[in-house]
């Protein structure tokens, strides 16, 4: 018998400029131009950016005024999320042709556990390759993979070589691989984390792992528990087919500021009902209602209220709403709403997404 030590074969798949993809593959005239997927040069935030956009320093979650600024040439595209539900469903039925231990991360992203896959291929690497291949000639865009023994390297490997490549981590590369890479690359690891870190002398894995257990958790908390194992190239989560829900949630950016509570509540009247026809859709209540504010400014406020009882109907949603929309005055004009169920009545459902189709 053999005393080597096995391992799982994880791969993370992720798509490229997924939401722009789309937008570029279904509209020619937007090829090979920076385009950014919601937002507009007035307000909102851009959704997605194209690679032609992304060299001009627009991303994700900045403002399309900003995006306006960096890049003059930028085409604001509105997002369609039925079509790109409908582009994720044709890659998941890939992602099942080879394994059943699928964990959807978000629309673009997912991990593959292929330890033991359908085709019986050892190889990992080259299952992640005829993955991204198929969903270049059946589906029509790019997909970047990682591939390693857990998910954590996974998810930062399938970084490495974007967009349209892949990385592998064998076993005996991952502490090294870890070791190399910027703290900030840690998947886990944000903004604030990482400038503490770089207050305490950590700027890379080697200057993580040469700390203590006892340093990371008296300075990080129970996370610092995580850093210390990561590092080390030791993350047993699982991935999971049937990934659980914790909220359902739906929200709204609106075009013009709200500065007015009954303006306010006429909108959250109208999320509230679109949220109610998906809790009934999918047999889902909850005891835990939130409000959340976004102000003109970008600051984010929740507000939330626990019932003894779960609850499903709009007008008990907008009955606990109204409350928490009342509880303390408005700090500014309003820019976005939402309301969030949580603590919910089950612990098995799949993961839901409620996209409400206003005016963008």
């Amino acid at each position: 018998m053999s005393d080597a030590p096995t391992y799982r074969k994880i791969i993370h798949i992720d798509m490229d400029a997924f939401y722009a993809s789309v937008e570029q593959m279904d509209n020619p005239a937007l090829r090979g131009k920076p385009i950014a997927v919601g937002g507009s040069e007035n307000r909102g935030v851009v959704s997605a950016a194209s690679y032609e956009a992304r060299k001009f320093g627009v991303r994700s979650a900045i403002s399309g005024v900003l995006a306006k600024k960096y890049c003059p040439e930028i085409i604001f595209v509105r997002p369609r999320f039925d079509r790109y539900k409908e582009i994720s469903n044709k890659i998941h039925e890939i992602f099942h042709d080879y394994t059943d231990l699928v964990e959807p991360l978000s629309l673009d992203e997912a991990y593959l556990d292929v330890t033991h896959n359908k085709k019986g291929n050892p190889s990992a690497s080259l299952l992640a390759q005829e993955i991204r291949m198929r969903i270049l000639n059946e589906v029509g865009i790019s997909a970047s993979a990682g591939i390693s023994i857990n998910k954590f390297v996974a998810k930062i490997a399938s970084d490495v070589n974007k967009p349209n490549g892949q990385k592998t981590v064998n076993p005996d590369e991952v502490e090294a691989f870890l070791e190399e890479l910027p703290i900030r690359k840690f998947y886990g690891v944000g903004k604030v984390t990482t400038e503490k870190m770089y207050q305490l002398g950590i700027f890379t894995g080697t200057d993580l792992k040469s700390k203590t257990e006892e340093f990371l958790e008296k300075h990080f908390g129970k996370s610092g528990a995580f850093y210390y194992k990561v590092v080390r190239g030791i993350h047993n989560s699982e991935v999971k087919s049937d990934r659980i829900t914790k909220s359902v949630a739906a929200e709204h950016t609106f075009d013009v500021n709200l500065s007015s509570e009954i303006f306010m509540l006429e909108q959250l009247d109208r999320i509230a009902v679109s949220l109610e026809k998906r809790l009934k859709k999918h047999n889902i209540s909850g005891k835990t209602v939130t409000l959340k504010i976004k102000y003109s400014d970008f600051t984010q406020q929740t507000r939330s209220k626990t019932l003894p009882y779960f609850i499903s109907d709009k007008s008990l949603i907008i009955e606990i709403v109204e409350e928490l929309l009342y509880q303390e005055r408005m700090r500014d004009s309003v820019r976005l709403l939402g309301i969030s169920l949580s603590n919910l009545n089950t612990e098995e459902k799949k993961a839901v997404v409620v996209q409400l189709k206003f005016a963008f």
